[in-house]
């Protein structure tokens, strides 16, 4: 078959890829200068990329082009997904850490998928459910692996950590619907536009609020912590993000971010090389078991 019948798969799957270094850049610049202020300079940074994107690919700096009906429901995802889902998940890695919060996060294709098929009214066959089932098991075995492995008496997570897990997954699986739903047949460079746009509003409201704006001056001066931002920026709101949305525009929402999913599979090998950690059979196995689902979803 042509490979422009792919197209959804191939964006989600480069989604993935630039997913796996933004979160390397997140989480190093995250660690300098606190995880809230990265949330917002992140998105600020996005905003520009986009507005330069726009300028010369598409002779508009600004999503002007959009119906009122695509930036009500872009607007709402933006705020759904970056607000209120990633805040819940970088709340959940200081509550619960990353390897659980991750392991939550791995619910986000089944979540959309249900979804996706509530609100769009989208259906999966056999091939789909069979890869989606083995790469959500692929990814579960990684991230569980890797938290057992670095030991220590066994306990139970608590409540509020779970919920803030599953608000994190839930946020990013009805943020992705919902752009779908209103991107329809937008630019999804634009379409991601809105969605900055919209997630900076929500975060400039809650750090006024919760008086976090002094952090976010103070975060500033760093320069290697606001390099690794512009780094993620560059890969995550900018060009992740609308690859996902390019994503979901050509396949099937949990189809999408099924492939999406595989970042904690994808990370293996730089964390290696980078981070020198080290790589167990059992994660090279769940990584061949996440890779197999995804060339299932290409059948």
């Amino acid at each position: 078959m042509p490979v422009i019948l792919y197209a959804g798969e191939i964006a989600a799957l480069a989604t993935a890829c630039c997913w796996t270094v933004t979160s390397m850049a997140f989480e190093s610049a995250g660690k300098r200068i606190g995880s809230l202020p990265v949330n917002l300079i992140r998105l600020v940074m996005a905003f520009g990329f986009l507005t330069a994107y726009g300028a010369i690919a598409r002779g508009v700096p600004l999503p002007i082009d959009a119906t009122a009906e695509a930036w009500a429901w872009l607007a709402i995802s933006g705020v759904v997904g970056f607000a209120v889902g990633d805040l819940c998940l970088f709340r959940a890695f200081v509550v619960v850490g990353a390897r659980l919060s991750m392991l939550m996060m791995a619910l986000v294709p089944p979540f959309t998928a249900l979804i996706g098929l509530a609100l769009l009214g989208e259906e999966l066959g056999p091939l789909d459910l069979l890869g989606m089932g083995l790469t959500v098991f692929g990814v579960a075995w990684v991230v569980l692996e890797r938290k057992k492995a670095r030991g220590g008496a066994a306990s139970r997570p608590p409540v509020s950590g779970i919920l803030l897990g599953l608000g994190g997954a839930f946020g990013q699986a009805v943020g992705l619907v919902l752009s779908k739903y209103g991107m329809r047949d937008y630019d999804p460079f634009a379409a991601t536009q809105i969605r900055v746009m919209a997630g900076v509003v929500a975060f400039a409201v809650i750090f006024t609020v919760a008086g976090i704006w002094p952090r976010v001056v103070e975060a500033l001066r760093n320069r290697p912590a606001m390099s690794r931002t512009a780094l993620g920026a560059v890969f995550g709101p900018f060009l992740g993000v609308s690859l996902s949305l390019l994503a979901v525009k050509h396949t099937e929402t949990g189809v999408a971010a099924t492939i999406m999913s595989i970042v904690p599979v994808l990370i293996i090998a730089p964390a290696a090389l980078i981070f020198k950690e080290k790589v167990t059979a059992r994660a090279v196995l769940g990584a061949v078991v996440a890779v197999g689902g995804v060339a299932v979803l290409f059948l």
